[in-house]
């Protein structure tokens, strides 16, 4: 049997007589990922395993079983509430599609004035969450709205834009649409011209040339971007509950959990639906793409061809961008006019105007600002923390077993927030923490590390983005002049992943702030609350929407503050190794 040899004294210590082929000598790099596996493991597998395995539990015997799911195809508000969930989601594909469609290809197809602005200002509903301004757009394009108080007045018939359905399919196209802009524009960017002046020489124009050659070019970067938007709508709690369309799997999944109670199989059943559902969707989306080659021949593609419009083409088409900004940006504006607004009701816009809203909403909300800044700063923290020590494992090591570190951390992605809680409520609600005599559920740490694990992916990608810019000979030169590894990690690596480090903090910071799926299971009391989840209260009565909206504006701010600032960041890191490589 081998045996480590002995120490320096003679003697041999327990560790020195255990066997290397049970107990192999581990580095402090290989450490740290036993770590993470196991704090991964802890915090998101686990869970998730847990509430799978209730769904197939039967709750008087502890036997498996497929009862679950055949009581819940079996109630017809369960049926209903999926039907629904999918035709809200693929609507709002569609409906994305068509907000985003045209600003993509007339950017990036035409000589077009203000191109760089409006693709910018398109980007924006991705800085509001889409129940913090689905109240707004109630009262813009609701029933009684803006619009349809103006469409009775003078034309003498309404639309139901919000009208149950409707509404959530509407405020999460406008919220979600950016997905589908940001890839398809990438895409249309990257076609190789030559593609499309072939198809122009063989008669192809118009219409026909975009059906059957530039959109088809383009698809990858759709087809990514209607599966974000898919899996986002599919999984979203907040704007169903906001606006009161509860006959919806998310919705239902919170209700029977909070309603009737943490043993209801039937949370766990819709929660392994909403999972499975966002495993399929990315599934689908890989088998859209197999077996097709999308691949320019020329380095970038070039773009496709731009060319001038003609004055009457110039007015449709500044006609259509107009009218689809003022519709994307309606919620901001909404809630800015509800923000500072005195009443607002049966009235195409507020009675009058006030900062008092401003002034009740700091009163009320100091605990959420703290709480938020408190949870959100951790999360972001460890985000990095994990980020850096996984893309440097996973990028820089040889250790059996690293891009499992990857996976497992991306897998957070495709678990529902409300799945991830309902998971954390059933995990930890018997596991008492020590010296405070209360359920690790219970205690306002879970809310962080829920919002560590949602928030993971972001800072992982943007620590391996960081690390790969970093040259591997830097590194080596500085253990050959005698820095250990953990000396040249810590005075090499991380100082010039900086960039990329605090664009991470910043973007899981950011969005981490407006979470609400995950932290509306987790919240035990009123002053463990965070932002989102006081916004959600607030917005709950019409005498608190005021205030409500000035919390939502602030999320908005936090959320615009960190988009931009990362930004900086990243810019700033490119122009410093820019830089760099010319000296």
């Amino acid at each position: 049997m081998s045996h480590r040899p002995a120490t320096g004294t003679g003697r041999q210590t327990l560790a020195d007589r255990l066997p290397t082929f049970l107990f192999p000598r581990l580095s402090p790099i290989a450490l740290t990922g036993v770590f993470l596996a196991i704090f991964l493991i802890g915090f998101l597998i686990f869970p998730v395993l847990q509430v799978i395995h209730v769904a197939f539990q039967n709750p008087a015997t502890g036997a498996l079983t497929l009862q679950n799911f055949g009581d819940f195809f079996a109630t017809a508000l369960f049926r209903e509430s999926f039907v629904n969930s999918f035709y809200v989601s693929a609507m709002s594909v569609v409906v994305a599609t068509v907000i985003a469609l045209p600003l993509a290809y007339i950017t990036t197809r035409f000589n077009f004035g203000g191109s760089a602005l409006i693709q910018s200002l398109g980007f924006i509903p991705l800085i509001m969450p889409p129940f913090v301004g689905a109240v707004a757009m109630q009262l813009i394009f609701g029933r009684n709205g803006t619009i349809n108080l103006l469409l009775r007045q003078h034309l003498g018939f309404t639309i139901p834009f919000m009208e149950g359905l409707n509404g959530v399919t509407l405020v999460q196209s406008i919220h979600y649409f950016p997905f589908i802009l940001i890839n398809l524009s990438a895409s249309l960017r990257n076609i190789d011209r030559s593609m499309e002046e072939a198809a122009q020489n063989l008669g192809a124009h118009g219409l026909r040339l975009f059906r059957r050659v530039v959109f088809p070019l383009a698809t990858p970067g759709y087809v990514a971007g209607a599966a974000l938007v898919f899996i986002k709508v599919f999984d979203d709690l907040g704007t169903p509950l906001l606006l009161n369309v509860n006959n919806m799997l998310a919705p239902q999944a919170y209700l029977r959990i909070t309603s009737v109670g943490i043993s209801d199989p039937m949370g766990y059943v819709i929660s392994v639906i909403l999972v499975a559902f966002s495993i399929l969707s990315l599934w689908a989306s890989f088998l859209v793409m197999r077996g097709k080659d999308y691949a320019t021949v020329q380095k970038g593609g070039g773009g496709l061809a731009k060319r001038d419009l003609a004055p009457r083409e110039k007015v449709l088409a500044y006609g259509v961008v107009l009218f689809i900004l003022a519709v994307v940006l309606s919620p901001h504006i909404g809630l800015f006019l509800l923000s500072i607004g005195t009443i607002w009701s049966f009235a195409p816009l507020p009675d009058g105007y006030t900062l008092a809203n401003y002034a009740r909403m700091w009163e009320a909300s100091q605990d959420y600002v703290v709480n938020t800044i408190l949870y959100a700063g951790l999360a972001a923290t460890l985000d990095v923390l994990i980020g850096t020590a996984i893309a440097y494992i996973v990028l820089r090591t040889g250790i059996a077993g690293r891009k499992w570190l990857d996976y497992l951390a991306t897998a957070a992605l495709a678990v529902p927030g409300v799945v991830l809680g309902i998971g954390y409520l059933r995990t930890f609600q018997d596991v008492n923490v020590p010296f405070l005599d209360k359920p690790l559920a219970s205690w306002w740490v879970i809310i962080a590390l829920a919002l560590t694990i949602r928030r993971l992916p972001y800072a992982l990608r943007a620590c391996m983005a960081a690390l790969q810019q970093v040259s591997l000979a830097l590194e080596e030169a500085a253990e050959s002049l005698g820095a250990t590894k953990l000396r040249s990690i810590r005075k090499i690596v991380v100082p010039l992943m900086t960039g990329g480090i605090l664009a991470g903090f910043v973007t899981s910071f950011a969005t981490a702030a407006v979470e609400l799926s995950a932290t509306i299971m987790l919240v035990s009391s009123d002053r463990d609350s965070p932002l989102a989840y006081g916004i959600y209260l607030f917005m709950q009565t019409p005498s608190g929407r005021g205030a409500g909206a000035a919390l939502g504006m602030l999320a908005v701010v936090i959320v615009a503050l960190g988009t931009v600032l990362s930004q900086i960041i990243i810019e700033r890191d490119k122009k410093l190794r820019t830089a760099g490589r010319e000296h």
